[in-house]
């Protein structure tokens, strides 16, 4: 199954996908970059579409 990935490098800290993962399987980490709880990810895509950098994908 996919899991969400988030690239380090170009994530902003924004906090969309925080807020509209359904499993709350990401949170921001101490320095504001996005973070993946790969135990709770069911890869349903939802934080892909909302990243404005496009820093999440799909793996």
């Amino acid at each position: 199954m996919p899991k969400a990935v988030v690239n380090q490098d170009t994530c902003i800290g924004c906090g969309a996908c925080v807020a509209v993962c359904p499993e709350q399987a990401i949170s921001l980490d101490e320095n504001s970059k996005a973070r993946v709880d790969e135990s709770k990810c069911t890869g349903c895509g939802t934080c892909v579409g909302v990243c404005p950098t496009g820093s999440i994908t799909l793996e």
